[in-house]
């Protein structure tokens, strides 16, 4: 039952003497609705996610069918979810900039074609509540006097300091346009076309609250907060975090684990670690939080062939409680996130990540600094070229691709996989030249028949995706690593990343030992067991190959 007093408090601290009129209408909302169906919360071993556009993949079906025609015949028994991102009407951002909440794009399929995907998978959506795209009908109706959104964006003073602000793009943070009233700057963190939405206004929150309830209905387990950090403005602060934010958040989570219980609220918040794992609050605010370190760490640790840095931030995680959970993910639509190593990586140590990605075609994106000054904010690049140099031979590239993808299946929490990943796609230059957007460097679209094609032949996208589908199998026959079993750094090799994953309930132990470098190591195992990778028994002495996996149950 929803705990009232509790909601109160919360509402109280986000919209002070306007708290019982927000009060007023999420119980309107509560009884509306009712207790609509309940989705199965508990994860496990098993719960494996794909990342993927919904036209990533494309054949004469719609895009969507296509997904699921792909999916259903190579990959349906290792896959137990889809991030579907956003499938909505939009005008830039690849999606991100939605015109239309409530449709699918029609270039895409239909919602029939997303309840047939969610038939056979848990789905993601993503739930772009920061910003709306000026081509939206909520944005035209500002402009033109509508009563009813009034309210619903920032109109700002330019004359204001905003330097405070934490800036994620090197561009405008307000922008003018004209009203029915005149020339007004609103607010747009991202980009002129991406309008920063008002969450003082309550009806604005209820709208996006009924926007919420509609995707669990349609098939989302996982609702994905897209950018949440930036939610709630306050100038004379970094309006990033706030406390109005985390507050939100938690009243979002109440209101679903009344209407539809078991729905999974996800941040996204590409921010340093510790201002990340907020997001979990006590408990009771996001159930799980993307695990942004991972995908910088690991290629450094590739990249220098030490695995020293990622196993002392292992040894320093704290454990997630059994109703949350880590998203781990080294790849996906964006790219490589430099923010979260800050603390972790000293300067030299992130400058030569740059420069590897640069050097192996990859591209940089900047942020602006409080001094005005620019910062690497994010790597653009696959993640399968950021590992190896441009001349390596493909069998190499496959095996190291691999190793770093048995450390994403191995670590505490649920594995999110990219689909180019997945499938073993290198950089799409193409993309870029083609539209100036660097993202768009891992965005590629594939013709199905194509990828098919590649499958049945010796080619680096066979390589790597009959591979990762035996690492997935193996990895969901043993509940060692279930999202909330034991994790344990262990330090034997800065070649070796070793972490032991013990689970309490069923006694299951994995010890780990994947050697990340381009020599074979020699080690004394400390406990003997089967290598779940070759149904070998090892104990003692053993010489661990360039790039081997050993997934030691004992």
């Amino acid at each position: 039952m929803l705990l009232q007093n509790e909601l109160k408090n919360k509402l109280k601290k986000i919209y002070g003497p306007n708290a019982d009129k927000c009060f007023a209408e999420v119980m309107n909302l509560v009884n509306k609705h009712g207790r609509i169906s309940s989705h199965e919360q508990r994860l496990s071993e098993k719960d494996m996610m794909l990342i993927t556009y919904g036209d990533s993949l494309l054949s004469k079906e719609s895009p969507l069918k296509t997904l699921d025609t792909f999916l259903s015949k190579h990959a349906k028994d290792a896959l137990s979810a889809v991030h579907l991102l956003p499938f909505y009407p939009y005008t830039s951002d690849d999606g991100f900039s939605v015109v239309d909440y409530t449709a699918v794009h029609e270039e895409l399929g239909t919602w029939g074609d997303i309840k047939s995907l969610s038939n056979q998978y848990d789905l993601m959506f993503d739930a772009v509540i920061n910003h709306i795209s000026k081509s939206s009908d909520w944005f035209k109706g500002y402009l033109n006097g509508d009563e009813k959104y009034k309210t619903y964006f920032h109109e700002c003073d330019p004359s204001l300091d905003y330097s405070e602000v934490t800036r994620p793009r090197a561009l405008p943070l307000l922008s003018p346009f004209e009203t029915n009233e005149g020339t007004k700057y609103l607010w747009t963190t991202f980009s002129e076309d991406q309008i920063d939405l008002n969450y003082e206004s309550i009806p604005l929150f209820i709208e996006i609250m009924e926007i919420l309830i509609a995707y669990a209905k349609k098939g989302a387990r996982y609702i994905r907060l897209d950018a949440i950090g930036f939610m709630w403005k306050k100038l004379g602060t970094s309006c990033i975090h706030l406390e109005e934010t985390h507050e939100l958040i938690k009243v979002m989570r109440m209101i679903l684990d009344e209407i539809v219980p078991g729905t999974i609220l996800i941040t996204e918040t590409n921010v340093p670690h510790k201002e990340n794992i907020s997001y979990f609050g006590d408990n009771d605010e996001a159930h799980m939080v993307y695990q942004f370190p991972l995908p910088p760490l690991t290629l450094h640790t590739f990249i220098s062939e030490d695995s020293t840095k990622i196993l002392k931030w292992i040894d320093g995680l704290d454990r997630t409680s059994s109703d949350t959970s880590y998203f781990n993910f080294l790849a996906s639509h964006d790219g490589i996130g430099m923010r979260p190593v800050e603390g972790i990586l000293d300067k030299d140590e992130q400058a030569l990540i740059v420069d590897k990605v640069g050097l192996r075609g990859g591209k940089i994106n900047y942020r602006t600094l409080s001094d005005g000054s620019k910062a690497p904010y994010e790597l653009n690049i696959s993640y399968v070229d950021a590992l190896s140099d441009l001349d390596e031979n493909d069998e190499i590239r496959a095996k190291r691709f691999l190793a770093s993808q048995a450390i994403l299946l191995s670590v505490e929490g649920v594995p999110g996989i990219y689909i180019h990943s997945l499938l073993g796609s290198r950089n799409y230059q193409k993309g870029v030249e083609e539209s100036g957007i660097n993202r768009r460097i891992n965005r590629e679209k594939l013709q199905l028949d194509k990828v098919e094609e590649s499958l049945e032949t010796d080619s680096l996208r066979s390589m790597i995706f009959y591979k990762y589908l035996d690492l997935i199998k193996v990895r969901k026959s043993s509940s060692a690593f279930s999202p909330d079993a034991i994790q344990e750094a262990v330090f034997i090799d800065n070649r070796i990343f070793s972490i032991k994953r013990m689970n309490e309930k069923t006694s299951a132990q994995v010890n780990v030992y994947i050697n990340i470098s381009n020599e074979a190591v020699s080690l004394n195992l400390s406990e003997s067991g089967l290598n779940l990778m070759t149904d070998e028994r090892l104990g003692g002495h053993v010489s661990i190959k360039p790039y081997e996996i050993i997934w030691l149950e004992v």
